[in-house]
């Protein structure tokens, strides 16, 4: 049975509210150390909180005196404080990780020496024009100008892109300890949330965050469009990362995926991150209770921290109005499987974060076409809205679940009816090429061996005469392959379909009849179907409505008129 630990928490902004609703299911008291009605302790009233900022030394003593054990939300703290009290209260992160990590520079510093890929960068040491200039001619451009301190959401970071820059950032940062580093030409910037406890590092998958001007705005978990191997290496790489550091809880590692598949590190943090909200609703141990539990030495089952099923996070920003947060949460409530997650902040100013929705789905594709609509909305599609984003937010680019090959576009025509039934039917827009079996065997390979780390759930391959795409395409994946025989060959396709029906063992093809893309299309959506609720709906819409034509309709005519009198009107 679980004793009634005190957690003592330096922060009570929207990571400690949700890290208290964590500790209120485990029976873990939270004291914190904010101010007066901050939004963790508006959802846990006893009087063992502290009054005052988490960075001022007395009313650290004073927490640090009412718990077992003391953890940060912010890494913005006094860390001499923490160090002063850590001989009287066990500190988790320890004062000397917080310390280096708060500080950027000294961050990069320290994993240095422990061989971690980053972007090359260099310290300023006056903050003049003409040392920033030199280290550009040095690095390269563009470069983005950091502040090594007090840099989160965007501010402290400057992008500059030529030397006709160097005035406006020096400007931005003035009187603040800067470094330069080297513009990392990046694919996808992703992160993983790890989790080190006294037997180990554990880590939550990789996930892809989009961010506007710095900010978070959307995380894809899992990460979209990469391949098992990737999300392996990322997470091994944000393991390594954390294990450079001493003591226990979670962190978050953001990196860039660079164009050759190779991985640098952004920055960590020593708590508990936003690209990790998702857990609440998609893993069954959040990140903030895997937090508790690993400084608490509670167990952490290495499965629990896999996902569950796919889910899109949004940050709800403030925006032109006080309210307009509030707007944004309202529009969520009416999207299904959304969880709405609103901060207790008040009234809502540009650029701050104010809650989060969390849309989880059985496919990430999903998940997508559900979270379209709120998208829609605070993107500005709706300009009554009064919500604040400097930029649209990325529109849906829904990866193809559907592959559609070909070995010569002669076999589009018959490949047209399914195509237009999956996409203006079921809405499923599919990824079409023409590569051949003969003719172009490296590419088809590599196509069909890439398929599924691109999304692709499903190939369909058009062949005539010999009709060896479908097989060889099954030969590179585990995906499965419907084969479409094309008629047009001296044999009207019937040495099609004996070619891909007579696949040798080991390599099944699934076969539709001769021209008949139609079936292709149905096969392919009833395979994804399985496990799209939505494509299974329209599926089953489809069968519907084919036998009220063939038996209510047609079917009645045809007594009405008599068989002759049907035939002639055909």
């Amino acid at each position: 049975m679980l004793s009634t630990p005190s957690v003592g928490v330096l922060g009570g902004g929207q990571l400690g509210r949700m890290m208290m609703e964590a500790a209120n299911r485990l029976n873990i008291q939270l004291n914190v150390l904010d101010a007066p009605n901050s939004p963790a302790k508006q959802i846990s009233a006893h009087d063992g909180h502290a009054n005052g900022s988490f960075t001022d030394p007395p009313s650290m003593r004073r927490l640090a005196e009412t718990c077992d054990i003391l953890t940060t939300e912010i890494e913005h703290v006094d860390t001499y404080a923490l160090e002063e009290v850590c001989s009287k209260v066990k500190v988790e992160p320890t004062w000397r990780t917080i310390r280096t990590i708060q500080d950027k520079f000294n961050q990069k510093e320290h994993l240095s020496k422990f061989d971690i890929p980053m972007a090359d960068y260099r310290e300023l040491s006056n903050n003049t024009a003409e040392e920033l200039a030199a280290i550009g001619e040095e690095l390269g451009f563009p470069m983005m100008l950091k502040s090594k301190t007090q840099a989160y959401d965007g501010r402290g970071n400057y992008s500059v892109k030529t030397k006709a820059d160097i005035p406006a950032a020096l400007k931005a940062l003035e009187n603040r300890p800067l470094y330069a580093e080297k513009w990392a030409n990046f694919t996808m910037e992703v992160a993983v949330i790890v989790v080190k406890t006294k037997d180990g590092v554990l880590s939550y998958p990789t996930v892809e965050t989009v961010q506007e001007d710095s900010i978070c705005k959307l995380v894809y978990a899992p990460a979209r469009n990469i391949s098992d191997e990737i999300n392996q290496q990322a997470q091994a790489l944000a393991r390594k990362t954390v294990a450079a550091f001493d003591g226990l809880g979670v962190f978050g590692v953001e990196m860039f995926l660079l164009p050759d598949n190779s991985l640098l590190l952004c920055e960590l943090a020593c708590r508990i991150h936003n690209s990790g909200h998702y857990t609440i609703e998609a893993c069954s141990i959040s990140q903030f209770e895997a937090h508790l539990r690993a400084i608490l030495d509670l167990p952490i089952p290495a499965q629990s921290l896999e996902i569950r099923e796919p889910a899109i996070m949004l940050n709800i920003l403030g925006g032109a109005t006080p309210e307009a947060h509030l707007q944004v949460a309202e529009r969520a409530l009416s999207i299904p499987n959304a969880s709405v997650h609103l901060y207790g902040k008040g009234a809502g100013r540009p650029g701050r974060k104010m809650g989060h929705v969390t849309v989880t789905a059985r496919t990430m594709e999903e998940a997508e076409r559900t979270i379209a609509p709120l998208l829609e909305f605070v993107g500005g599609a709706n300009p009554e809205s009064n919500i604040l984003y400097t930029q649209t937010l990325p529109r849906l680019n829904v990866r193809p679940t559907v592959g559609v090959i070909m070995g010569s576009d002669s076999d589009l025509k018959t490949l047209i009816p399914g195509l237009r039934l999956l996409r203006d039917y079921f809405g499923i827009n599919p990824e079409v090429e023409i590569t051949s079996a003969h003719r172009t065997p490296e590419y088809m390979a590599t196509y069909s061996s890439t398929a599924a780390s691109r999304g692709i759930k499903v190939i369909i391959a058009a062949a005539g005469g010999a009709a060896h795409l479908p097989g060889m395409a099954a030969a590179y994946t585990a995906l499965p392959v419907i084969g479409v025989p094309v008629k047009g060959s001296a044999l009207d396709g019937v040495d099609s379909l004996y070619s891909i029906v007579q696949m040798p063992r080991g390599v099944p093809v699934a076969t539709v009849g001769i021209n008949n893309s139609i079936n292709a299309a149905l096969l392919a959506a009833r395979i994804l179907g399985a496990f799209d609720a939505g494509v299974q709906a329209k599926v089953e819409a489809y069968a519907k409505t084919a036998k009220e034509e063939n038996l209510d309709l047609k079917g009645v005519k045809m007594k009405e008129l008599g068989w002759d009198a049907y035939h002639q009107q055909m």
